[in-house]
Parts: structure tokens; C-alpha cells; sequence
């Protein structure tokens, strides 16, 4: 792109400020900048022309769950079929890790959070650890693909490399860099944080799949064979990944998507719930429900709306390859965001002062046909770090780590 055709994309909606400094660039800055805007997606803009509102819910009704005690039942049943599916090379695994660990007090990725306390264990580590369980199992390599960010891949990379892939065969191991979108004043203006550099942020979790197609990695997953990816979260520390019962039960229940949840640890536990809207899997959170729907009950007096979701999910690649091509639902959401002031001077806010632009991976579930809504054991599976302390902090998933038997 050139500087001209820069110019003629940005007049139209605004935004000749991010060439501002260009003539005083060096070449290779000059490049880079010309690159951000040709890669700059205007259309997101339209989002706050007429004000922010938040992607409306449609009818919703509850989904139950396959209970612990069904799953009891048939267990040997569904990991026969999961690990025949892993030994012939259908599952693969997908790690959410592009964010940075600022809530834990980190300026690195969360993955690289030691969670150990007598010995170095690493947040990605564990996880590795985990997955290992079901490759020694199944006596057979699943694919791994670990999302990163623009601002944390080198880091993220490079830490892998370090600990020799913390003892996964790294032939198996894929990195790709999840798409960014821009970040905005309340105006509307794109927000600039170098002379060179637009103010961008990764475009939410639900960009997972189209990022990992850009990167190529669709037609590597064709060559291995790979029909089925299990997407979770880096950092719920304590969840099995390509578990076979998990992917077992979902082939054995014919449905493209399931998704592992437990159940509410009490009535007004803010926790995204897996029902159904408009007659479609989806994701409700917390403050989308009315009191009428967080209290209701069925006739044995349990709760209908009760099963919150862990972002461990199971999805058919056929179908999401089908829908690749359907627009995902854009969130506005406000943010503290860093930005260049006219005297180019790098601001950090201490309130919100403008928007971000995400997708969600629960919105890749409401685009689903089915889902297969599966309960796990809430102090074997769910124990995620987000906070310092408290609830959902390293204290509290160190002193789950430990109940189950892992050494710190």
C-alpha cells in the first residue's frame, strides 16, 4: 500500500490522523504503518456511529446436561470412542493464550505464571502436563495449537523453546498470531500508541478459528486428520484437554459441538449458563438474565438455569469450516486504552476512555446446530487463575492443585 492509497482508505471515515507523523518516519516504520492500515478493518466503526448497544438475546429457554452420573454410567463406552478417535489422529487441541497476565501483576503471558511453590511450575507447563496424561494414554501425539497475540508471541514462543516444549514432542506443537482490531476514542477516532503504531488490541476469543486459518494451520490439521478441536482457556489450571470420555460422548451423541460445565456453586454465581436461544445452543451471562430466569426452577426444586460453562469446548471442524463464511456478532466494550496525545506523549488512563472491538468463542456455540452440554466435578476440573487473591486466584486454584494430588 501506498502512502496515497493510505490516504484515500482513511479520508472517507475520518481518520488522516494516523499519518500524521509519517513524513518524519524512517522507511522501515513507514512500511510497517502503511501495512496497519491496509490490514485495518473500517467497517467496525459503524458499531458506535448511532451509540453502543449490546448484541440483543433472543428467547431463551433452558438445556439441561449429561450428568456426572450418566457420564458414570457409560464412561466406558464414551473413552473407548474418544481415544479410538485420538490414536487415529482426529482430535486436536487449541489454547486460548493471547492475553498478558496485567491482572496478576504480570507484563508477560499468563502461561508463564509459576504456580509452583517448591519447584518452578509454569501455568503452560501444567497444562502440557495434562494433555500429556491423555498422549500417554492413547499412547498417540494430538496436534496442539496455541494462539498468541501480537504482543505476546515472541515472548510466548520463545518460552516454549526454552523449556524444550515443557516435554511435548514439538512436531506437534503449532503457534499463530490471533487477529487484532482497533482500539477507538469515544469518538470515534483510532487511537495511535507510537508514530507508527495504531492502538490495536486481539479481536476476542472468538476469532480463534479465522486466525488459525489465516495462519495456514486449517490445511496441516486436513493433513493429520484432525476432525475434531477441543479449545480451551490457558488458564483454568486444573482441566483435562482432548479428554476422550469428553470427546467420546460427543461423537457417541451425534451433536458438532459439546461444551464442559459444572454446576452453579450457588443461585447467583456469575457465571456465564450454556441454554438454548431461539431453539439454538447458547451462552448467557450473568447480567443478561432477569431475576425471573436466575431463580427459576423445575418441580425437584433445582435450579433450570444451572450449568455454567468453563471455556473448554469440543467442535467439529466440517461444521465450523461451513460457517466460516457467517458474521460472528462484534462486542463494543469501554477500556482503560493507551494512546498518543497531540504533543505525542504515551498516556496511560486511568479510567475508561474508549471502546474495543471483540468476538466470543460462546458465539461460535449460538451459531452451532446442537451442543452437547457435559458435567465435570467443579474441584477436579475448574480451578482458574484471573485474580491475586480470592476467589479464582492463584491461592485458590494452588490449594485445588494440591487436593488432587499435585506436587507444588
Amino acid at each position: 500500500m501506498t502512502y496515497e492509497e493510505a490516504l484515500h482508505k482513511l479520508a472517507p471515515a475520518g481518520q488522516e490522523h494516523l499519518l500524521q507523523y509519517y513524513e518524519e518516519l524512517p522507511q522501515k516504520q513507514k512500511d510497517s504503518l502503511l501495512g496497519q492500515i491496509e490490514a485495518l478493518d473500517l467497517s467496525l466503526l459503524e458499531l458506535i456511529k448511532e451509540g453502543v448497544a449490546e448484541v440483543p438475546k433472543g428467547k431463551l429457554e433452558p438445556l439441561g446436561a449429561l450428568t456426572q452420573e450418566e457420564i458414570q454410567e457409560r464412561k466406558d463406552i464414551y473413552e473407548k470412542k474418544g481415544l479410538e478417535a485420538i490414536q487415529a489422529c482426529k482430535v486436536g487441541a487449541v489454547l486460548l493464550a493471547g492475553g498478558q497476565g496485567t491482572r496478576l501483576g504480570m507484563d508477560k503471558p499468563k502461561g508463564m505464571l509459576n504456580v509452583g511453590i517448591n519447584r518452578e511450575l509454569y501455568l503452560f507447563g501444567q497444562l502440557v502436563n495434562n494433555l500429556m496424561e491423555v498422549v500417554k494414554k492413547a499412547d498417540a501425539w494430538i496436534p496442539l495449537l496455541v494462539m498468541t497475540s501480537e504482543k505476546n508471541n515472541e515472548d510466548t514462543t520463545a518460552f516454549f523453546a526454552e523449556h524444550d516444549y515443557f516435554g511435548y514432542n514439538k512436531d506437534y506443537v503449532f503457534f499463530f498470531v490471533q487477529e487484532m482490531a482497533p482500539s477507538v476514542s469515544y469518538d470515534g477516532k483510532i487511537y495511535m500508541e507510537e508514530k507508527y503504531k495504531l492502538s490495536t488490541s486481539p479481536n476476542g476469543n472468538g476469532g480463534w478459528f479465522s486466525s488459525l486459518v489465516r495462519a495456514g494451520l486449517l490445511e496441516k490439521l486436513q493433513e493429520f486428520g484432525v476432525e475434531w478441536l477441543n479449545v480451551f482457556s490457558v488458564d483454568n489450571v486444573l482441566q483435562k484437554i482432548a479428554d476422550p470420555v469428553f470427546v467420546g460422548a460427543a461423537i457417541d451423541s451425534g451433536c458438532v459441538c459439546g461444551s464442559k460445565v459444572v454446576a452453579k456453586a450457588e443461585q447467583g454465581e456469575k457465571v456465564g449458563v450454556l441454554c438454548l436461544e431461539d431453539g439454538k445452543p447458547s451462552i448467557v451471562e450473568y447480567y443478561e438474565m432477569t431475576d425471573e430466569i436466575r431463580n427459576s426452577r423445575d418441580e425437584k426444586g433445582q435450579l433450570l438455569y444451572n450449568y455454567g460453562v468453563t471455556l473448554n469446548y469440543l467442535f467439529d471442524i466440517g461444521t465450523l469450516t461451513r460457517i466460516m463464511g457467517e458474521n460472528m456478532p462484534t462486542h463494543v466494550v469501554e477500556k482503560k486504552i493507551p494512546y498518543l496525545n497531540e504533543h505525542a506523549q504515551l498516556i496511560n488512563p486511568e479510567e475508561p476512555n474508549g471502546y474495543k472491538f471483540e468476538t466470543l468463542v460462546l458465539d461460535m456455540i449460538h451459531m452451532m446446530d446442537n451442543c452437547l452440554s457435559f458435567e465435570v466435578e467443579r474441584r477436579k476440573e475448574f480451578a482458574p487463575i484471573k485474580n491475586r487473591t480470592g476467589v479464582d486466584s492463584l491461592e485458590s486454584a494452588r490449594e485445588l492443585m494440591r487436593e488432587n494430588g499435585i506436587a507444588l
